[in-house]
């Protein structure tokens, strides 16, 4: 098998000598012993699992259609366990100051009586719901579900991209790809204590009744979901079903006398956990949008009494805007007094003169973002950008500056991907799950998301991004 040579950046498989780095080495000459024509067959029935099963992600703009199967590469991402630790610390680290920051500015606000974060910052932004000021969810936890992003540098150091503590995604595809390599190739696991994922379905069920408002009896579930034309449906079905819960629409739920309940057949039932996969704004049309068919109308208040709980809590959204992004750091010192086991890029705000002035003037250097996008949206690269792109580029920017951040493009690591019959080098990321419920636990691995497009750094899947498992292994690996 011919294994081109990597790009620019840290290579997640060769060192700088060319040879496989130490948890690599056994990997290596099993994919080499493995012909072209068996892979290009084990491909096939790869491709053919993932159709059969409707594993689909929406691609938004493609001239094939919207949706696709989810590119899958065999190539797995190994990551020793001594590494893994430091990243799970890290990881547990930062949830933990993120929770205490949202309980915060929904409450005293004394984050930003102390000048921690500005006001406007806060309280300027449409994920700050101003509705729930003084509301507080089940053992003050917000983001029971939280997917964060994580790259590495050229020295191969990880830093922090950003926070996903809305309705994270993806955590389908970690559990689809290990079950997919293990059966197309089971050979690469032999020599690897690859420690397993298999359990997360039921760690996320024990998280949410964790969260359940009622004690002393056993919660009722669902998971709230905008419906089959979501690009993440797949997911949401999968989820519901390795859990054994219902998976519902809006219209499947009602509110009285502050109770949510759904209908059956068999009467209504009430619901104590609301596991949802729909943003804020679409969740109660009498709180938030008025126009929303996919929510309930009145479970903002049936939350407010405490007789439901919903996963992620309403307004967890404000922790991974992109702004407030820059001041996670300060955010650990202040309510865990220690620094930051992950660092994370260094960001210019737009609501900051001085920044914005560098970040115009800066445009063919930096990836600028909108603060409130996310797959990969909204997204300026400046180094790869036409002047004309970065001229009307500029002038939304102009038009609203608080609305962007700028950061200096990191070049991504890259790690062989099996493109055309060929290893190539092809940048990727990370984003491992975390789950906040009894106490905050960390998925080993997480989703590795491969930009395949050559000389490429979006990985999303809504771009046309792919993706490999990952491996974390046992403390008995070299």
């Amino acid at each position: 098998m011919k294994w081109n040579p990597h790009q620019a950046g840290f290579d997640e498989v060769f060192d700088g000598t060319g040879a496989p780095r130490p948890h690599y080495q056994r990997i290596v000459p099993t994919l080499d012993s493995i012909g072209e024509n068996e892979i290009k067959r084990r491909e096939r029935l790869q491709h053919l699992s993932l159709l059969n099963q409707g594993i689909t992600f929406a691609v938004y703009g493609d001239d094939e259609g919207t949706e696709r199967v989810l590119p899958f590469d065999l190539v797995p991402r190994i990551i020793p366990n001594d590494e893994w630790l430091r990243i799970e610390e890290g990881l547990i680290q930062r949830v933990t100051a993120l929770n205490l920051f949202l309980s915060d500015v929904y409450t005293d606000q004394k984050c930003l009586k102390d000048g921690i974060l500005p006001y406007e910052l806060i309280l300027g932004r449409p994920e700050y719901c101003r509705e729930l000021r003084g509301i507080l969810p089940q053992k003050n936890i917000f983001t029971h579900v939280v997917g964060t992003d994580l790259i590495r540098d050229e020295t191969g150091r990880y830093l922090v991209l950003e926070d996903n503590c809305r309705v994270p995604s993806g955590v389908s595809y970690v559990l689809e790809n290990r079950s997919l390599l293990q059966r197309s190739f089971p050979e690469l696991f032999a020599q690897y204590p690859v420690q397993p994922i298999e359990g997360y379905p039921s760690m996320l069920l024990e998280t949410l009744r964790n969260a359940a408002p009622r004690w002393g009896s056993k919660p009722r579930c669902v998971l709230l979901s905008p419906g089959m034309f979501n690009s993440a449906y797949f997911e949401h079905s999968f989820l519901a079903r390795e859990m054994g819960i219902p998976l519902v629409e809006g219209r499947d739920l009602m509110v009285q006398n502050n109770h949510v309940y759904m209908r059956t057949t068999e009467g209504n039932q009430p619901v104590d956990v609301i596991y949802r996969r729909i943003d804020d704004e679409f969740l109660d049309p009498l709180a938030f949008r008025r126009d929303s068919q996919l929510g309930v109308p009145g479970l903002i208040n049936s939350y407010r009494e405490g007789n439901v709980s919903i996963i992620n809590a309403p307004g967890a959204g404000i922790a991974d805007n992109k702004a407030v992004y820059a001041y996670v750091p300060d955010l650990i010192r202040y309510y865990l007094g220690e620094d930051a086991l992950i660092e994370q890029v260094q960001t210019y705000l737009g609501f900051r003169p001085d920044d914005f002035k560098f970040m115009v003037e800066n445009l063919d250097k930096l990836v600028v973002k909108t603060t409130g996008d996310a797959g990969g949206y909204g997204m300026l690269v400046g180094p790869f950008a036409s002047s004309e792109e970065r001229g009307e580029y500029r002038k939304k920017m102009e038009s609203d500056p608080g609305n962007y951040i700028g950061q200096p493009l990191v070049e991504l690591s890259c790690h062989p991907t099996y493109i055309d019959r060929e290893l190539r080098p092809r940048r990727v990321d990370l984003r491992p799950f975390i789950l906040y419920g009894d106490r905050i636990r960390v998925l080993p691995g997480g989703l590795t998301r491969v930009a395949l497009v050559e000389g490429s750094y979006v990985v999303n899947s809504s771009q046309g991004g792919g993706s490999k498992d990952t491996w974390v292994l046992g403390s008995r690996a070299t």
